[in-house]
């Protein structure tokens, strides 16, 4: 973990001036954007009466997958404000119904865009801890898309980013089009 914040830290430090916040505004719109997309879209697009719904026995439920995303985006989140975690694991396993796990899922991706709002690359930075807190709602988010795909697919349902990709292999809009359009698909309140 050391060297990985020592090396982001040296590629920062060798970043000209005038490129401000180069790993804040990388990470946002490349990584964490596209995974957030996805996970709203994941949890729109699975019925309600599949929440409940695991690949194996010994697996989280498709719910429980999505409740873990809300429990650590709220985690890091507040580690990079430095405040108390709103919403515990002890909270989020008391979610159970669609509506519940969806809302909270995208309530705490508005706590991690207000939070990176606040947020620049030196205090990014700063430690170890906030390094990682930052990259983890990228990192963790995709892990964790990754394995409600299977459960996706395994009903039929066609996942967000494939779908994302098909329309943009069309040719008819451009990759940034695509992706607009799907957030306001997903994230409508």
């Amino acid at each position: 973990m050391k060297k990985t914040f020592l090396l982001i830290a040296s590629l920062v430090a060798a970043v000209p001036a005038h490129a401000q916040d180069t790993l804040k505004t990388t990470n946002i719109q490349r990584y964490y954007n596209p995974v957030k997309l996805d996970l709203l879209g994941a949890a729109s697009v699975m019925p309600a009466d599949k929440y409940g719904f695991t690949l194996d026995p010994a697996q989280m439920d498709f719910g429980q997958w999505i409740n873990h995303s809300t429990e650590r985006n709220y985690l890091d989140c507040s580690t990079l404000r430095g405040e108390p975690n709103p919403m515990p694991k002890a909270k989020t396993d008391l979610l159970t119904t669609k509506a519940e796990i969806a809302k909270a899922l995208a309530e705490s991706f508005d706590y991690c865009d207000a939070t990176f709002e606040q947020l620049n690359d030196q205090k990014i930075l700063a430690s170890p801890q906030m390094v990682t807190s930052f990259l983890h709602t990228t990192v963790h988010n995709n892990e964790i898309y990754g394995n409600v795909v299977g459960y996706l697919r395994a009903n039929h349902i066609l996942p967000p980013s494939t779908e994302m990709m098909q329309e943009m292999r069309k040719g008819n809009k451009t990759a940034a089009e695509v992706m607009k359009e799907m957030m306001e698909k997903y994230t409508k309140k």
